[in-house]
């Protein structure tokens, strides 16, 4: 496999932070460095419907998980399964629900909490946080300049084909806070400029970058249903393919078969969405 692509979900952001309040990554964009489109979550806008859709490339209709109580592990074929097929190496720095649906369900806090495992036909190498005891006071979430670095430390010592990296931070927060307040304000701004270091990092490790949320948020912190604020969110390119134009809406089922595309994988017949970039 020629090409190594790196997607990064900053979990439950809208539309309008993104745009407004990520100076770094605008500013690659503003330089042309970086390509921006909307972003549409399928429905319901839950993350972990949105987490499964995302590498399966069909909707929860379809692959069945309809919220974050209904974990399981999937059946469609994914992202990391069509990259090891063809020969890559996978990595994902994430909640526990990935590990779920795409390796081994339950999630066994012992064995599942790190692993490498070169002859996984999913994920090889695996980094996973659980956030058990969450709630709107305490938030349980790693550090995300952690994560960050984690992916990368994964992205050097196993020349990760495809690296995925999830931080529920941001939407965590926005349920407390809701979006549209100065506490997010801030912590958009502290994410940004935690991210932007590591983007030349990637760049020069050889690799393409999606940076995008799973779905928005509205204004008071909700997100599962159906309207723009929970919907829509940002998808930020940095590589060298073409894609549509500027005032694309680009489709959360599209994400899994661009991804494959990109890396030369083969794109399973239950992926019916078209790639967003040639």
């Amino acid at each position: 496999m020629d090409r190594k692509l790196l997607l990064i979900i900053l979990d439950g952001v809208p539309w309008r932070n993104w745009r407004r309040l990520f100076g770094n990554l605008e500013g690659w964009v503003h330089s042309g460095e970086a390509r921006v489109w909307k972003h549409r979550a399928v429905l319901p806008s839950i993350s972990a419907s949105c987490y499964a859709s995302i590498h399966t490339g069909v909707s929860p209709q379809e692959h069945g998980c309809t919220g974050n109580g209904n974990v399981f592990r999937l059946s469609q074929p994914d992202v990391f399964s069509q990259v090891r097929k063809s020969g890559g190496v996978t990595g994902a720095v994430a909640h526990s629900f990935w590990s779920s649906f795409f390796n081994r369900h339950p999630f066994d806090l012992v064995r599942d909490i790190e692993y490498d495992e070169p002859d996984s036909d999913t994920i090889n190498h695996g980094r996973f946080h659980t956030m058990t005891g969450y709630g709107l006071i305490n938030q349980m979430t790693p550090s995300d300049v952690d994560l960050f670095a984690t992916l990368t430390n994964l992205c050097g010592r196993f020349d990760l084909t495809y690296g995925m990296l999830h931080t529920c931070t941001l939407d965590s927060m926005g349920h407390r806070f809701f979006h549209d307040c100065q506490e997010m304000d801030h912590a958009c701004a502290v994410m940004d400029e935690m991210l932007a270091p590591f983007i030349p990092k990637w760049r020069a490790m050889g690799y393409e970058i999606i940076v995008t949320a799973d779905h928005g948020q509205d204004e008071r912190g909700h997100h599962g249903g159906r309207s723009d604020l929970q919907q829509e969110a940002a998808l930020y390119y940095f590589g060298d393919a073409e894609g549509p134009a500027e005032e694309t809406v680009i489709d959360q089922l599209q994400l899994a078969p661009t991804i494959l595309s990109r890396l030369g994988a083969a794109v399973p017949d239950s992926m019916k969405a078209g790639s967003f970039l040639t």
